[in-house]
């Protein structure tokens, strides 16, 4: 054994208490000290006459976000392809139309979109009952469906496109070399590497639109805000949002465990 091999490891230094060290240490205690606190209501409260009314008008809600979520992401990827393969096309009748979609659906409100669709499309009623989709607009539940799977599909789309720019060019140059043509090469090289890359950006907006789905309650679609919002309504308890609260940060967490178990899955060849 080396003399090097054979030294103490040196002492570590203590570190002095700072008022930044001083204030995260209460920071740390008062978020440690509420969540306990939180926890002992709401064990406290599921046995509550609130719970025992309302328990299962919650489950219903949690339902129908779970189907707003899943139908409107599915929706919105379907559409997301087309219109990133438009974005990066090097006709411009094809690329402006795009950019101008993306720019819109991201550059304004999802509320002001759904309220647009919602209230708007009943000023023009006679023309949708001509054309015979009156039936997609006269339902609170297809209007949202309908705002959220274009709003979503705007951000799926500059996901999709960012991953494929960002695969090489070489895939490209080395699929040519065989003999391949760029529709064969990206459907079968380029956008399966794009999806991996893009599978994380992918599960956070999964979870971005699982809690934006709150603005369907405002135009009478009963997921699980809008439950809650009848449940105060009714009772004025305000752990009715305390338990809405608990229902998203469920879902949100159990998302992201089920995505991290999916990307690791699909990206294991990857992992040294």
């Amino acid at each position: 054994m080396s003399y090097a091999e054979a030294r103490p490891a040196p002492a570590v230094a203590s570190r002095p208490w700072t008022k930044t060290r001083i204030f995260g240490h209460l920071l740390m205690t008062l978020w440690i000290v509420a969540g306990a606190y939180l926890l002992y209501y709401l064990s406290v409260s599921i046995l509550s006459p609130f719970a025992a009314k309302y328990w299962l008008k919650y489950i219903d809600g949690f339902i129908v976000t779970l189907e707003i979520v899943v139908v409107s992401m599915a929706i919105g990827a379907m559409l997301s392809l087309p219109i990133a393969i438009a974005r990066t096309s090097r006709f411009a009748l094809l690329r402006w139309p795009a950019y101008a979609y993306v720019y819109f659906f991201r550059g304004t409100p999802l509320l002001a979109q759904t309220f647009l669709i919602y209230y708007g499309a009943g000023s023009f009623r006679p023309e949708l009952t001509e054309m015979g989709v009156w039936w997609l607009f006269r339902e609170a539940w297809y209007c949202i469906i309908f705002a959220f799977s274009l709003n979503t599909a705007a951000y799926q789309a500059e996901i999709l496109r960012g991953s494929v720019l960002n695969v090489a060019q070489g895939q490209w140059e080395g699929g040519q070399a065989l003999g391949l043509s760029r529709p064969v090469i990206f459907l079968k090289i380029i956008l399966p590497q794009a999806l991996m890359v893009a599978l994380r950006p992918y599960g956070n907006e999964l979870v971005l639109l699982l809690k934006g789905s709150a603005i369907a309650s405002i135009v009478t679609v009963y997921d699980l805000m809008g439950e809650t919002r009848r449940a105060f309504s009714r009772s004025y308890d305000f752990q009715a949002y305390i338990w809405a609260a608990v229902f998203y940060l469920i879902a949100v967490e159990a998302i992201r465990r089920v995505w991290e178990r999916f990307e690791k899955r699909l990206t294991r060849h990857l992992q040294r």
